[in-house]
């Protein structure tokens, strides 16, 4: 229980707001504020015209040709569902005209790979394009075979005028009935076959160069040592 301060405690404060009433020279209260703030809050649109009428009684419009015709200055905005489908059109154009907005490496059509101990950062900058293409082959049409012997003249050539990043053209194929022939032959000639001792890195290629129907490829200058091939088991 909260004991009541002694009798002579000193407060002196007490009678202030009594003694400001008391005053002469005191505002008397002005309930006309509180009414006033009121009427505002629930000011009708018609008031809101009104007052604005009042405001710009005494405002003239500008004369002759320094005045800019109402019908200049209004623009119909755009409805949401045509923004959106402008918005979609310009991205789909720049995607059939440019390749922006398309990353190969974001569908199951992607194929990469590296050698024994290539960092990582390799793999990217090769799918990015930060290597110049310094050649190219087109394998299109070609059998298994054929295509095989015509990727290893080509490598051979590539190495012996010392170029380090080539391109295979390979297509798709998406008109074989199961997975598509020579895209998965150029895979397995890259991963296991004697060539792979040649290979640091491929990756599939950018949409401009043929996308996932065509493979980046980047060369060593002499081929990758037996021991490290025997240390590792594989190179991919």
């Amino acid at each position: 229980m909260k004991s009541s301060p002694p009798s002579d405690f000193f407060r002196p404060f007490e009678n202030l707001n009594t003694l400001l009433k008391k005053r002469p020279d005191a505002d008397p209260p002005r309930p006309e504020l509180n009414t006033r703030k009121k009427a505002d809050a629930v000011a009708s649109p018609e008031e809101d015209r009104r007052l604005f009428a009042e405001a710009m009684a005494d405002v003239k419009p500008i004369p002759g040709k320094n005045r800019i015709a109402k019908k200049n200055l209004w623009c119909r905005p755009m409805p949401a569902s045509e923004s959106a489908d402008a918005e979609a059109l310009e991205r789909l154009d720049s995607l059939v005209k440019y390749g922006q907005g398309f990353i190969v490496a974001d569908t199951p059509e992607y194929m990469e790979g590296s050698g024994y101990k290539v960092h990582p950062e390799i793999v990217k900058r090769l799918h990015q394009g930060d290597y110049s293409i310094q050649g190219h082959i087109d394998l299109h049409g070609l059998g298994a075979k054929d295509a095989l012997s015509e990727l290893e003249y080509f490598f051979k050539q590539s190495i012996q005028t010392g170029k380090r990043a080539v391109l295979i053209v390979h297509g798709r194929g998406l008109s074989s009935p199961a997975k598509p022939v020579l895209k998965t032959k150029v895979y397995e000639w890259l991963t296991r076959g004697p060539w792979r001792k040649w290979v640091i890195a491929f990756t599939s290629a950018r949409l401009q160069d043929g996308g996932a129907g065509a493979t980046y490829v980047l060369l060593r200058h002499r081929p990758l040592p037996r021991r490290f091939r025997k240390k590792s088991g594989h190179l991919f």
